[in-house]
C-alpha cells in the first residue's frame, strides 16, 4: 500500500486500467434529478457557556448533479453574518443527505464548504455515500474551543461511506457511439482525471495519504463506511450520540494510553495498575524527581521538589503539584481514577503511561507519557470536539454499517 503522496501517484499511473475497467462516483453527465437546497435559521449553544448562537441552517438532499456546487455558492455568497457572531464560528451548518453522484461537483462542493467555513453533519436516519461523503469531509470544520456535540459531524446511526469512482456510461455512448477507440480513450482521461482530482482533494483536506490508493483499490460495490474508532479520527470526523464504552475504567485508560501514543500494539497488552486517590500526586512527583534533569522544574519549585520535607505534607504535595503544572511541566490534572499503564517486554516491564480520567465525564481525563527522559506530553491529542473517542480501541466499531 503506498504510504505517501508520491507513492500514490506512482501507483495510480500503473492502475489506470484498472480504475477504467471498475465503472459509483460519476465522472461525466447523469440523467438523474439535481440535489435540493433549503436554507433556515436555528439556534446552538455557545462555546464556553456564552450566550445561544443564531445560525444558518442548510440541508442538501438528492443525487449530486452538474451544477450543484454553483448553486450552494451562490447561496453561501448571499448568506448575511449575525452580528455578534464569533470571528472562528461556521458561517453555517449543512445536513447532508444524498447518495452521491458527480464526483467533479462533490469535491467542488466540500471545497466550497472549506473555503465559507460551513460544517457539515449526517443526521442518523440519513445516508451521504461516494462524493457525498467526500463533500463532508470538506465541511470538517468547527470552533475553537468547540462545543461537543454541535460541531460534529456524523450522528450515530448515519451512514457514511467512500468508494471506487466509475465512469457515467451512457454519457461515454452519446459522445463517443461511432468510434469505440475515441471512447476507451476519453474513458483513460476521464479516469486519470478523475484520480487527479482525488489526490489534490485529499491533500488539501489533510486526509491520510493512503486513502486515496485504497479508495480506487476497491471494487466498485465495496463501500468503505467509517464505522470505526480508527476512521473516524484518521477522517477527523467527529460522531454525535456516542456514550462511554461498556468497559472498566482500567481498559479505558490502556485504550487512552495507546491513542495518546499512536502505539501499534493493542491496548489489551497493556497491563493497568490503579494509583491509590491520597497518593496519586506524590507518586507522580516522585516520577518526576527520579528525571529531574530533564524536568521543566527551575529555581524554587526544582528545590521544592528536591525537598523531602515538603514530600511529608499532603497540603504542599498539592500545591506543588499545581505549581509545576502551571509552570509547564508534563504532570496530568488529577480528574479521577488514576492509573500507571505498562507492558512486559523480554521479562521487564517498563511504564508507558500515567492516566486520570472522570468516572462522570466522559471528555474529561488526562494523560502523559513515561520516557527514558522522564515524563512528557503524548505525540497524539484527543479531537477537541469528541475527546471521548480516546476511551475506545481503535478497532472498536461505533456507527456499524447496514
Amino acid at each position: 500500500m503506498p504510504r505517501n503522496w508520491r507513492q500514490i501517484a506512482w501507483w495510480m499511473r500503473r492502475s489506470f486500467a484498472g480504475i477504467i475497467a471498475a465503472v459509483p462516483l460519476w465522472l461525466g453527465p447523469a440523467a438523474a434529478h439535481a440535489a435540493t437546497i433549503t436554507v433556515s435559521t436555528k439556534t446552538i449553544a455557545g462555546a464556553n457557556r456564552a450566550q445561544p448562537q443564531l445560525v444558518h441552517m442548510l440541508r442538501l438532499t438528492g443525487r449530486i448533479e452538474a451544477g450543484d456546487a454553483e448553486k450552494l455558492r451562490e447561496i453561501l455568497a448571499k448568506l448575511p453574518r449575525w452580528s455578534g457572531t464569533p470571528p472562528d464560528m461556521p458561517s453555517a451548518f449543512i445536513e447532508l443527505s444524498s447518495i452521491g453522484g458527480d464526483l467533479t461537483e462533490g469535491l467542488q462542493i466540500g471545497e466550497l464548504l472549506r473555503k465559507f467555513r460551513v460544517s457539515a453533519v449526517v443526521r442518523k436516519r440519513d445516508l451521504c455515500l461516494s462524493s457525498c461523503a467526500l463533500a463532508l469531509l470538506g465541511g470538517n470544520v468547527h470552533r475553537v474551543p468547540s462545543v461537543y456535540p454541535e460541531d460534529c459531524n456524523v450522528e450515530v446511526g448515519g451512514k457514511v461511506a467512500f468508494h471506487n469512482i466509475s465512469l457515467n456510461r451512457n454519457g461515454l455512448r452519446e459522445i463517443t457511439s461511432d468510434d469505440p477507440v475515441a471512447s476507451r480513450l476519453q474513458g483513460f482521461a476521464d479516469a486519470r482525471g478523475g484520480a487527479a482530482l482525488l489526490v489534490r482533494y485529499a491533500a488539501q483536506m489533510g486526509l491520510p495519504p493512503n486513502f486515496v490508493a485504497s479508495m480506487i483499490g476497491r471494487p466498485v460495490e465495496d463501500f468503505q463506511y467509517i464505522e470505526t474508532v480508527e476512521q473516524f479520527l484518521s477522517f477527523r470526523v467527529c460522531p454525535i450520540g456516542l456514550g462511554r464504552p461498556q468497559v472498566t475504567l482500567d481498559v479505558q485508560a490502556a485504550n487512552i494510553c495507546s491513542n495518546a501514543t499512536g502505539a501499534p500494539d493493542s491496548s489489551s497488552s497493556m497491563q493497568v495498575t490503579p494509583i491509590a486517590a491520597v497518593h496519586a500526586r506524590r507518586y507522580l512527583l516522585e516520577r518526576l524527581q527520579a528525571n529531574m534533569q530533564s524536568s521543566k522544574a527551575k529555581g524554587r519549585l526544582a528545590a521544592q521538589l528536591a525537598d523531602g520535607a515538603v514530600m511529608r505534607v499532603k497540603a504542599e504535595i498539592d500545591r506543588l503539584y499545581e505549581d509545576l503544572r502551571a509552570a509547564g511541566v508534563a504532570l496530568p490534572d488529577i480528574v479521577g481514577p488514576t492509573f500507571e499503564v505498562g507492558r512486559t517486554r523480554s521479562g521487564s516491564y517498563e511504564t508507558i503511561c500515567y492516566v486520570s480520567l472522570s468516572a462522570e465525564d466522559p471528555d474529561s481525563f488526562d494523560v502523559v507519557l513515561q520516557g527514558p527522559r522522564g515524563l512528557s506530553e503524548p505525540p497524539h491529542q484527543p479531537p477537541t470536539n469528541s475527546r471521548r473517542l480516546f476511551l475506545f480501541n481503535r478497532a472498536d466499531v461505533i456507527n456499524r454499517r447496514p
